[in-house]
């Protein structure tokens, strides 16, 4: 993790990978031969079933705060996500009624499946949450025992919980009892090295009704760095008859037919790999269910799909501070505190996607210095149709 407390997204595959020839293929079900690997990998083309619901395919949107907002969500759905997730929430903001926290439960139709991911450390405010979440009508709620962040575990939340859990038991078994949807959950591999616990974690989530689990393959203390671990989402996979979900190190679609292969999990969430790359989902589905593995997205696609990105944030932003100018939205902050969302913070708010959109094309340092200035939506669009005309790439603005 960075010193702004985002995601660190250096570690990309190289660009010449590419899979190995598809194996023998059986009547009813298509076999892939992953990277490396001699024996064909058979694929089953339907998702996992988590309670009552089926997705579509095996394949899911990692949680990532300030980054997985539903504009991100929506275009990761449109490219072949099955499942997605909204950004951490407090539950103890929402109970509270923040209205910043409020903001963050607003999602789209199209986003669905979805769910909706509450972290705290207080069982009757994490069923109080849930409950007051569910007048949202999500698919799903979501438990986040693997928030490595420090303000986080400082309140004994997220990954602290992966040391406590006798607590960790009462939060689920208190969300579980509180909704009628499904109840999933997100751990890590453990604390540290030294107390790797997915599994037993895993086990006591499945006694108290948890529906299915994902398994990032870090301990907290790795955080982002170094290698995942997918031996432990093999273990889980052995250790519970829910399903569930490896995550860690999948950045290109090559590794999520690895992950399916060596751990048994039922399904891939990607985080770090979707960013500026939402064309990972629909990549990853075609070599799941073919082996071939798909061009990467031109120039022209990259910049077309951040002009689309741009648009729908400026929406949403706009959205959003509608919803801030009401007047009961203000009397839930108290006194004469408002909080609007000006233009220019929800520009500021979507520089990071254009460097990711942006990051190994030509010149795109220079550019990307010129969009940090940007103030406004507009003057963001501005500056990438200038981008694309100085690549000689001419776009299809709608």
């Amino acid at each position: 993790m960075n010193a702004s407390g985002e995601p660190n997204v250096s570690r990309q595959r190289d660009a010449s990978e590419r899979p190995s020839a598809l194996g023998q293929r059986d009547a009813s079900q298509p076999q892939v031969t992953g990277p490396g690997e001699n024996a064909p990998y058979k694929l089953s083309f339907s998702g996992p079933t988590i309670g009552n619901l089926t997705l579509d395919s095996r394949l899911a949107l990692a949680p990532l705060a300030g980054i997985t907002d539903s504009t991100f969500r929506l275009l990761c759905k449109e490219k072949g996500a099955s499942l997605v997730c909204t950004e951490m929430i407090s539950a103890d903001g929402l109970v509270r009624g923040n209205a910043q926290t409020l903001t963050l439960l607003s999602f789209a139709e199209e986003e669905r499946f979805i769910a909706i991911q509450l972290f705290g450390s207080d069982p009757d405010v994490m069923a109080r949450a849930a409950e007051k979440a569910m007048t949202f009508s999500p698919d799903m709620i979501d438990l986040n025992f693997g928030c490595p962040a420090r303000k986080i575990v400082g309140k004994q939340a997220g990954c602290a919980l992966l040391n406590n859990l006798a607590l960790l038991r009462k939060i689920a078994a208190a969300v579980v009892s509180a909704v009628d949807v499904p109840v999933t959950a997100k751990i890590r591999s453990g604390w540290d090295e030294k107390s790797i616990n997915a599994d037993r974690v895993s086990e006591m989530l499945e006694d108290c009704g948890v529906k299915a689990v994902t398994v990032h393959a870090r301990s907290r203390t790795d955080k982002f760095d170094g290698r995942a671990n997918w031996d432990v989402i093999a273990r889980v996979k052995r250790a519970v008859g829910i399903p569930v979900i490896g995550n860690g190190d999948v950045m290109v679609p090559q590794d999520a037919a690895r992950m399916l292969e060596e751990t048994g999990c039922d399904a891939v969430m990607i985080g770090r790999g979707a960013l500026g790359n939402p064309w990972i989902f629909s990549r990853t589905r075609h070599f799941l269910a073919t082996g071939e593995l798909l061009p990467s997205p031109s120039e022209k696609e990259r910049l077309e799909l951040l002009l689309t990105h741009i648009a729908l944030a400026e929406k949403k932003a706009a959205v959003i501070s509608s919803l801030e100018a009401r007047p009961e939205r203000r009397a839930t902050r108290g006194g004469s505190r408002e909080r609007n969302v000006p233009e220019n913070w929800s520009a500021f708010a979507i520089r990071k996607h254009v460097g990711w959109y942006t990051k190994g094309l030509p010149e795109s340092s220079r550019f990307r210095q010129e969009a940090n200035r940007a103030a406004s939506f507009e003057e963001m669009r501005r500056l990438v149709v200038a981008f694309a005309s100085a690549l000689g790439v001419e776009l299809n603005r709608k």
